[in-house]
């Protein structure tokens, strides 16, 4: 089969493999984390404030700008008596990275799965799994809770293939943000839960994490769930300007948010920017919508689908680095035929 006659699958779709739950916040007191189990969930309540006008006006007539600009919000902060916050939620790592759930062209399905053996034979899932496994012990995924905390635990819990429990626990602030270079200690802790991921998304085992956070904040403290995007776009008012999101009253962030956190290991892009920036998230263009940037242009052919063409149709294997790339895309999971 001649690769040069392939061109890609009109239907092309994969499944994540990195599957989270949403979490959950609960709160109590730091010297009683070991009873965190017990430890009730935070409530989220609504408040009116009276505020003024600070966003930018096309006209600034002087009522406008006077006017108190009246807010009903949603708030969610720990107790008066309470000073941590506990995060947690649960993660299954799957098997079948490359496998496309549907593709409707079997030549491409053919060359594709050759592909990723030879990447899997060639470099193995070492490097991506421990990169995820960074992600979970800095406490990446508490996003916003993580800021200015006084100090942060990270307890994750699964079954080994014998059916043993494993535990470790991370000081969070031992692993960067901005690097996934280790010390040699920081390296032998991380390992062997690296390990773990790395067996599960070679399919030797079924892996479920329990990930909770452990985050000292202070009595009564503020707290960050996801906020919800309110899609509606009628009268507005009398409505919320800002909802955050709940599980049965309970303070939760949703799960994509924290899939987000975990795949902020793209640090491949170019350099010069890579540095300045840091890990981004992996995304087909290296989408960043908070910056507004995309940071893998298709003019620098280091884009997702430049990559894979070349990797898969015409047999030029890109860099080490950008094949982890390219299977960290394919582990996220998406929707990536051609258009007819």
């Amino acid at each position: 089969m001649a690769k040069t006659t392939l061109r890609t699958a009109s239907v092309l779709a994969f499944e994540r493999k990195l599957d989270t739950s949403d979490a959950l916040f609960s709160s109590g007191r730091w010297e009683a984390r070991e009873s965190h189990q017990q430890w009730p969930a935070v409530e989220i309540r609504e408040k009116s404030v009276r505020g003024t006008l600070s966003n930018r006006l096309k006209a600034k007539p002087d009522a406008a700008i006077q006017a108190p600009n009246l807010q009903t919000v949603d708030v969610a902060s720990l107790p008066s008596n309470s000073d941590s916050l506990k995060v947690r939620f649960t993660l299954r790592v799957l098997s079948g990275a490359g496998t496309p759930s549907a593709c409707n062209d079997a030549d491409y399905r053919q060359a594709l799965g050759e592909t990723v053996r030879s990447y899997v034979s060639a470099q193995g899932f070492a490097v991506l799994a421990q990169r995820y496994a960074v992600n979970l012990a800095n406490g990446r995924f508490l996003w916003r809770n993580r800021v200015g905390a006084e100090a942060i635990e990270v307890r994750i819990t699964t079954k080994g293939s014998q059916g043993q429990v494993l535990h470790w626990q991370f000081d969070a602030y031992d692993f960067s943000l901005r690097t996934f270079t280790l010390s040699d200690a920081r390296q032998q802790a991380i390992t062997p839960l690296a390990r773990q991921i790395e067996q599960g998304l070679a399919g030797e085992s079924c892996v479920l994490f329990d990930v909770v956070a452990l985050v000292k904040l202070g009595d009564g403290q503020e707290e960050f769930p996801s906020q919800e995007l309110i899609l509606d776009s009628g009268d507005k008012t009398g409505q919320k300007n800002k909802t955050l999101y709940r599980i049965d009253g309970a303070a939760a962030m949703h799960s994509q948010k924290i899939g987000n956190a975990l795949r902020t290991i793209d640090d491949w892009y170019p350099q010069e920017e890579a540095d300045a920036v840091g890990p981004i998230a992996v995304e087909p263009y290296g989408s960043v919508t908070s910056m507004g940037r995309a940071f893998r242009q298709p003019k620098q052919k280091l884009d997702f689908f430049s990559l894979l063409d070349n990797w898969v149709i015409r047999g030029a294997s890109p860099a080490p680095e950008q094949q982890h790339y390219v299977m960290a895309t394919l582990i996220r999971g998406g929707v990536f035929g051609e258009k007819g």
